[in-house]
């Protein structure tokens, strides 16, 4: 069902391109309002959807893949432009494969499988949003510099923390249900 939720989630989506174009031409200051506002769509998009009883299945599905999309530009964006190490986005983007790859092997196993971010993969996503900003204001704050460097390395450790979490809970739900 496509209502308001669903389509600034969509619309979330579209801006991507226009976001990897800014911070690929240089147009850093463009690309922090177009990736902040994104996040601010993400929380307002939730908002309707609880608020006003408009929570939908293709929006239970949109909206994390919006902001993997999203996150996984942004980190190969400033990979490439040598802002951010390019090991960083390899962990970010391993950790988000494994974890895809876990509910496909659960789904295919006809195992149930519930969508509930834990603990420590809602920090990762903080540190992961808190880390592009950071990079992404670096040319306007070299003030900065020295934040993201501590930020690339405590997004590094909450990444793996988190992706070996996963890994624990889906070989749990695995052996549970007799995989």
């Amino acid at each position: 069902m496509l209502n308001l939720p669903n389509t600034i989630t969509i619309l979330r989506i579209l801006s991507i391109p226009a976001f990897v174009i800014c911070l690929l031409y240089g147009y850093s200051l463009s690309a922090l309002l177009l990736f902040v506002g994104a996040g601010v769509t993400d929380a307002l998009d939730g908002f309707i959807a609880r608020v006003f009883n408009q929570k939908t299945i293709l929006g239970s599905y949109l909206d994390p893949i919006a902001d993997k999309l999203l996150l996984t530009a942004a980190f190969i964006g400033l990979a490439i432009l040598g802002i951010i190490p390019s090991w960083l986005t390899v962990i970010v983007i391993t950790r988000d494969i494994i974890i895809l790859m876990g509910i496909l092997i659960l789904v295919l196993t006809s195992h149930r499988v519930e969508m509930n971010p834990t603990f420590i993969s809602k920090s990762t996503t903080t540190f992961q949003l808190v880390t592009i900003i950071c990079a992404l204001l670096m040319p306007h704050m070299a003030i900065v510099r020295g934040l993201l460097s501590f930020l690339i390395w405590v997004t590094t450790l909450l990444t793996c923390a988190s992706g070996f979490h996963y890994i624990y809970i889906g070989s749990k739900l695995f052996n549970e249900k007799g995989g």
